[in-house]
């Protein structure tokens, strides 16, 4: 039996529940995994308000770190007492220990680990899509990214940094605007006190940036689309605002001949050979020391409700664990 965060109705944290739930035993292609630690994502928060709609009842959580405990048939790239790390589905992360499909499951390098493990895999490998994989960026490229000293925006700083992209971040204070230029951002713009829009026309000698990356949604939608040069591709990527309501699509020839993507991460981890080569990018990185990965936040398993309130209410900086 294992201790399991889960939810019988969607709504707020205060719907969370913990219950003990049988772990069984891998089939083919499954992995049985203990874990260590718990990764918090907005994704979380979607799920269990319904945004992004489950069957339930419905154990939460996409990414965690931990020792592989049994593998089944067919499973070549782990076994039994492999470190591991994973953002992938299905949900079911807020647990002690599960079983779960092998394919997207990760060897963690010695050199990582299990917090830092657990609080990377989702945020660095939707980092490398954004960078390596979405749009052809370049040194010298100009990129607009909103919530930049959250766990995805401190991870992109320090990339945009390492591979020589003019990155300006966005945040909502100016202790967080500290914090995204400390990590890599060469320029950071307080929402709450600026007009972003018309800071990265300044900033961007009026020409705007080649790219926004977006997972703020709703509340920053349009001025996004009014900082892109003309042929700019705006990357919206996420909804913590709430999620960007319908528009003309005539509006992108009108504002030049914008491109706009609603990518995820797990379209591009679908498939094995794809999870594992994006996993290898993002451990490099860290290995190296060019990519810290930051835990400024740990929650007991069965602080799970306050973990959730303290994301929502934007109080979080870096990265947030679950310990179980």
């Amino acid at each position: 039996m294992a201790k399991t965060a889960i939810i019988e109705a969607f709504g707020g944290p205060e719907q969370f529940k913990l219950v003990d739930r049988p772990v069984g035993d891998p089939g083919p292609g499954e992995i049985r995994i203990r874990h260590e630690a718990l990764g918090l994502n907005f994704i979380d928060v979607y799920q269990r308000t319904g945004l992004y709609p489950n069957a339930l009842p419905l154990a939460l959580g996409m990414e965690a770190a931990g020792v592989v405990t049994e593998v089944g048939d067919g499973v070549a790239h782990l076994k039994a007492g492999d470190r591991a790390a994973y953002a992938a589905g299905p949900p079911g992360a807020y647990t002690e220990e599960r079983v779960m499909p092998a394919a997207q499951v990760c060897p963690l390098p010695d050199a990582i680990s299990f917090e830092e493990g657990a609080a990377m895999m989702l945020k660095g490998m939707t980092v490398v899509y954004l960078f390596e994989r979405t749009v052809p960026l370049k040194a010298g490229d100009w990129v607009l990214f909103h919530a930049a000293a959250g766990g995805v925006g401190l991870i992109a700083c320090q990339w945009a940094r390492a591979k020589g992209i003019h990155l300006i971040g966005t945040a909502g204070s100016d202790e967080k605007c500290a914090l995204a230029k400390e990590h890599g951002a060469e320029h950071v713009i307080n929402y709450r006190s600026e007009d972003f829009e018309a800071r990265v026309k300044e900033i961007t000698d009026q020409r705007g940036v080649d790219v926004v990356m977006d997972s703020v949604g709703k509340d920053t939608f349009e001025g996004s689309l009014k900082c892109l040069r003309p042929l700019g591709t705006m990357i919206s990527f996420g909804n913590a605002s709430g999620p960007v309501p319908p528009f003309e699509l005539g509006r992108l020839g009108a504002l030049g001949s914008l491109k706009i993507t609603r990518p995820t991460l797990f379209t591009h981890i679908a498939k094995h050979e794809d999870c594992q080569a994006m996993a290898q990018e993002l451990f490099a990185m860290v290995t190296s020391g060019k990519v810290k990965i930051r835990v400024d936040q740990r929650f007991a398993l069965d602080q799970v409700a306050e973990a959730h309130r303290a994301l929502e209410a934007r109080k979080t900086v870096g990265g947030t664990v679950l310990l179980p």
